[in-house]
C-alpha cells in the first residue's frame, strides 16, 4: 500500500464516494491501527417519551417517560468513534465506584473498547441525563463534582506502557479532572514519537504546549484569544496561537461555518456539510476520533480534516451522541 493517500480530489469528484478499491485499501489500513484515547468519562442518559399536557403545579411539561437509553460519552464517546471506523481504541479514565460508573463500564465493554479503568470512591461518576420528547431535548440535568484530588495519577505507568503501542494517542480533555498530567502525557508520547491530538477546554491552554493538533471551537479559542471581528484577525489570532504552543495545527470547528485549519504553510477552510440538523451533541468527538482514527491508518492531516468535517455532518443529523460508521463516511 502507498504511504499516503490524496484524498481532496476524490471529494471534488466523487462527493465523498469511494471506489470499491479505496474502501478495501482504507478498511484495511484502519483495522491495523491502533489508538490511545485518555481523559474524562461520562454516562449519557437519554430519557425518552411523550408530552401530552402541562403540570398543575407549575408551567412545565409533563413528560411520560416511554424509553431509557444509556450511552457512553466524553473521551469513551471518542473510543466508540474510532471503534465505529474499524479500528481499535483502548480507553484510560478513571470511575467512580458508583451505579453509574458500572453502567458506563457495560456500555463501554459493549462498544468493544479496550478499558483500564481506575475506580475512584471518592469521585462520582459524572452522569448527563437529557429528557426528550419528539426529538426535542427538553432538559438536560448533570450529575457532577470537581475532583479535590489527583484522579489519574496512578494511571501514568500503564499510559507510559500503551503509548508504544499506539500510533496516536488521543487527550479529551472536559475539564473534569482527569487530565491533571497533560504536560506529561504530552512530553511522553512526543519522546515515542506518537502524534498527540487534544479536545482542549478552559483557557490555560499553555498546558498543551507541544501537541500535534489542537481541536477547539470558536468559544474556546475565544476564551483564549479574545473575540475577533474579522477573518484576517481570527488567522492572526490564531497563528499566534498556534506558534506560541509549539503546536504541529490548529484546527477550528465552527459549526455551521464548517472548519478552518491553521498550519505552518497554509490556512485551509472547509465548509461544513449541509443537512438538517438534529442534535450537535458529541460532534466534537467525532470529528476528533476520525482525525486520529485516520491520521494513524496513514492519512495526512488535510485529508482527514475534509473526512472528519463530512463524519461530522453525519452525526449532528442523529439524535444524542451518536457515531459515524464506515459506509457512512464512505458515502454508501
Amino acid at each position: 500500500m502507498s504511504d499516503k493517500y490524496s484524498f481532496p480530489h476524490v471529494v471534488a469528484q466523487s462527493g465523498m464516494h469511494w471506489s470499491p478499491e479505496l474502501r478495501a485499501e482504507w478498511e484495511e489500513r484502519l483495522g491495523v491501527s491502533r489508538i490511545l484515547v485518555v481523559g474524562d468519562v461520562m454516562l449519557d442518559r437519554y430519557w425518552f417519551g411523550s408530552v401530552d399536557r402541562i403540570s398543575p403545579e407549575a408551567p412545565v411539561p409533563i413528560v411520560r417517560v416511554q424509553e431509557c437509553e444509556e450511552r457512553p460519552g466524553g473521551a469513551a464517546n471518542v473510543a466508540r468513534n474510532i471503534v465505529a471506523l474499524g479500528s481499535k481504541a483502548m480507553l484510560l479514565s478513571v470511575l467512580g465506584n458508583d451505579e453509574a460508573g458500572r453502567a458506563l463500564a457495560g456500555c463501554v465493554e459493549a462498544a468493544g473498547i479496550d478499558a483500564s479503568f481506575q475506580l475512584d470512591p471518592r469521585l462520582p461518576t459524572t452522569v448527563k441525563l437529557r429528557v426528550v420528547s419528539r426529538h426535542q431535548q427538553l432538559i438536560r440535568i448533570d450529575f457532577e463534582d470537581e475532583p479535590s484530588h489527583e484522579v489519574l495519577a496512578a494511571k501514568l505507568a500503564e499510559y507510559q506502557k500503551r503509548i508504544r503501542e499506539v500510533n496516536v494517542v488521543i487527550l479529551s480533555d472536559y475539564g473534569k479532572g482527569g487530565l491533571r498530567h497533560i504536560v506529561t502525557m504530552i512530553e511522553e508520547a512526543k519522546a515515542a514519537g506518537v502524534l498527540v491530538l487534544v479536545d482542549p477546554k478552559g483557557s490555560d491552554y499553555a498546558r498543551y504546549k507541544g501537541a500535534t493538533l489542537l481541536t477547539p471551537n470558536c468559544s474556546e479559542l475565544a476564551q483564549v484569544v479574545g473575540r475577533w471581528r474579522t477573518e484576517a484577525e481570527l488567522i492572526e489570532k490564531a497563528q499566534r496561537l498556534r506558534i506560541e504552543l509549539a503546536l504541529g495545527a490548529l484546527l477550528l470547528t465552527r459549526s455551521e461555518e464548517g472548519m478552518t485549519l491553521f498550519t505552518e504553510d497554509d490556512v485551509l477552510n472547509i465548509p461544513a456539510q449541509t443537512r438538517e440538523v438534529f442534535d450537535v451533541t458529541g460532534a466534537g468527538d467525532t470529528v476528533i476520533a476520525v482525525l486520529g482514527a485516520l491520521m494513524a491508518a496513514g492519512m495526512s492531516l488535510n485529508d482527514a480534516v475534509h473526512c472528519s468535517n463530512h463524519a461530522a455532518g453525519i452525526v449532528v443529523g442523529k439524535l444524542g451522541t451518536a457515531v459515524a460508521t464506515l459506509q457512512e463516511l464512505w458515502g454508501a
